[in-house]
């Protein structure tokens, strides 16, 4: 890998059944700009290809304070036809496997909805979630406005989204926008506890399960008989029923 084609503003840990993504831009508070949108697509395009686990936090004791405002400042109409953040905070979503956001200080606009992407979120006392957008004079386009009634509700989400209020962590996990919160240093801790529970169960399964969970309402049950289908001829499915089987014979 040539020194120009390293991530610059992430670090990754690959491991067997995970990787670990941590945003790092810590001078700007983990600003999401355009080098780093390039390096998570990048990443979205490995994980596509040879699903795993993906575990986002980041640097510095903060997730991400939001989108780079000097660059956002300089977009225009034709940039938010694009879709810059919306496409990778989607493609994030739609990941085969589960996501899991630790998340720890700021959580602000852009990466607020990075950690909606995510399937589970999990955060520290002084985790601050929320959207601020309409105080810079613009929405926040990359999620939040549909993804988050679906998290807390529609009154919360027009608290955060219209009246500017910030999470604490507490307030997130009463609200269940993250269902668990750790001191800093146990946050990256719980979240592989996390992935070692989901590890554990078979990941064809796991991935049908997520397709199936995001499916649309009209899809229903169709998509759970097709995957039921695939998986019912599965040979890991045969392999760790006769393991059960087994096992509830000899106690």
């Amino acid at each position: 890998m040539t020194p120009d084609a390293r991530p610059q503003t992430i670090l990754v840990d690959e491991r067997d059944d995970r990787v670990i993504v941590t945003l790092n831009r810590p001078e700007f508070r983990n600003a999401i700009d355009q080098r780093m949108v390039v390096e998570l697509h990048a990443i979205c395009e490995a994980l596509e290809q040879a699903p795993r686990i993906l575990i986002l936090t980041g640097a510095g004791g903060v997730f991400a304070s939001g989108a780079d405002i000097a660059e956002l400042r300089e977009r225009r109409a034709a940039d938010a036809h694009r879709g810059i953040n919306v496409g990778l905070f989607t493609r994030v979503a739609a990941l085969p496997m589960p996501v899991i956001a630790a998340l720890d200080g700021y959580a602000l606009g852009g990466g607020a909805e990075l950690a909606y992407a995510a399937d589970f979120r999990l955060g520290t006392p002084r985790l601050r979630i929320g959207n601020p957008e309409t105080g810079l004079g613009i929405i926040a386009a990359a999620g939040a406005l549909w993804r988050l009634p679906e998290l807390v509700g529609v009154p919360l989400a027009k608290e955060i989204a219209l009246a500017g209020r910030v999470l604490t962590g507490e307030e997130a996990l009463a609200a269940r926008l993250v269902t668990e919160l750790h001191e800093p240093d146990a946050l990256l801790p719980a979240a592989h506890a996390l992935a070692d529970r989901i590890a554990v169960n078979d990941p064809l399964a796991t991935q049908y399960t997520k397709a199936v969970l995001h499916a649309g309402r009209g899809e229903h049950p169709r998509a759970e008989q097709e995957a039921q289908a695939v998986l019912f001829e599965s040979p890991e499915k045969q392999r760790r029923m006769t393991e059960f089987l087994e096992r509830r014979q000899r106690r």
